[in-house]
């Protein structure tokens, strides 16, 4: 009997995490961290869940796995805790699983699996990154990219949908590169036309995180055309300084991003934006840290994921001069307020419109455009429910 899979970081560790758990079922007892290297903290994070989870569960096999695992996988196997380390491009394979694991297998995952014990179906339709940005750590632990064909994606997805999952999530280490490894090089928009119709019965489809410079002409025209696709964009934005965008080695200008959004939402006016921002980067001046305060503005960001610089030894951004900590500490702040205030506002205007919610086990649920809602007493977790809000507590409506 499995005791426990904590997954640490992106969508994709926790869709990985769900098929790692099917794994497990008939095994001996056994704790797995999924862990997470996006930044120091998270590493940090994964240590200490370690830590945490060998006191509850002493006498569970206690294995790591993750990008934090992978990258530095001497540290974690020396740790007292941890009786076995199983890296990135393992994980996905049984017998990496068993009390003596016997490792090797594709980075990818394969079609199929048991349904989703969340309210939404995570599948997992890439993996790892041809790009170098250099505050990032991440292609060491997952690799080149890798993509899984529409056919395996489309067998991944049956499954779910035969036992009632309303909501489909499409995830990956840079989801918007799907394809360029497979044969003719389509494009995601072809993926998603292609899981549209293929499953015409499907409610709902969300995309995770998204390059706005990979976005494709006929994924633009799904993500603010197709009303299955849920009107909800997470950019992969980083910063709003095009000097610091460069210093990153970004693809995009702060301009090009700004354009981006401007033409989704004059195609699709109710889709809410959502975006990943570091605050203080290396030499990151005063200016600088204004233009990021000023995109999340101009891009009217309201899910933003605020993440404070911390150096990550072995890239390039950690041999460039740094932001002090207080200072980086502050601007995350500034940052972190400044998408509150317009979250709160957004909200705002939300009240007294229904809304279609996908129910949560915790008495919320998530629109399409991803606001949270209380729903009704009794709701059922994974099933689609009208919410009209009269107010807002504690940023949900209700």
């Amino acid at each position: 009997m499995i005791a426990q899979v904590v997954s640490l970081g992106c969508r994709l560790n926790i869709a990985e995490s769900e098929m790692i758990g099917a794994m497990l079922q008939d095994g001996p007892q056994t704790v797995v961290v999924n862990s997470c290297a996006v930044t120091a903290e998270a590493v940090r994070q994964s240590r200490r869940a370690v830590r945490r989870l060998r006191r509850e569960h002493p006498q569970a096999r206690l294995i790591v796995t993750g990008c934090a695992a992978t990258i530095d996988q001497d540290s974690f196997a020396q740790m007292p805790e941890v009786d076995a380390v199983v890296p990135n491009a393992e994980k996905l394979t049984p017998s990496s699983w068993l009390p003596e694991p016997l490792p090797k297998s594709s980075p990818l995952p394969r079609a199929g699996g048991r349904a989703n014990t969340h309210t939404r179906a995570f599948i997992p339709v890439q993996n790892g990154c041809d790009h170098a940005c250099t505050f990032c750590i991440i292609p060491q632990g997952r690799g080149a990219s890798l993509s899984l064909t529409v056919a395996d994606v489309l067998r991944a997805i049956e499954p779910h949908l035969g036992l009632g999952v309303a909501e489909v999530v499409l995830t990956g280490v840079d989801v918007t590169s799907w394809g360029a490894d497979l044969p003719g090089q389509p494009k995601l928009g072809n993926l998603v036309g292609a899981i549209l119709a293929a499953f015409p019965a499907l409610p709902r489809l969300r995309l995770s995180s998204l390059d706005g410079v990979e976005i494709d002409p006929l994924l633009l025209d799904l993500i603010t055309g197709e009303a299955r696709v849920m009107p909800h964009v997470h950019l992969s934005l980083q910063s709003g300084d095009d000097m610091i965008l460069k210093r990153m080695k970004r693809r995009h200008t702060s301009a090009q991003a700004i354009a981006l959004v401007q033409q989704m939402k004059t195609r699709r006016p109710e889709i809410a934006i959502g975006a990943d921002l570091i605050a203080g980067f290396p030499t990151e001046t005063p200016e600088m840290h204004a233009n990021n305060l000023a995109i999340l503005r101009e891009c009217e960001v309201v899910h933003g994921h605020i993440f404070p610089y911390s150096p990550r030894p072995g890239t390039p951004a950690a041999r460039m001069p740094q932001v002090p900590p207080p200072v980086v500490r502050q601007r995350a702040a500034e940052l972190r307020a400044s998408v509150a205030a317009q979250r709160d506002q957004w909200l705002q205007t939300l009240i007294g419109k229904p809304a279609t919610v996908l129910a949560e086990r915790d008495g919320t649920g998530h629109a399409g455009n991803f606001a949270s809602y209380r729903t009704p007493p009794g709701t059922a977790p994974g099933s689609l429910v009208t919410c009209t809000p009269t107010r807002i507590i504690e940023g949900i409506l209700e």
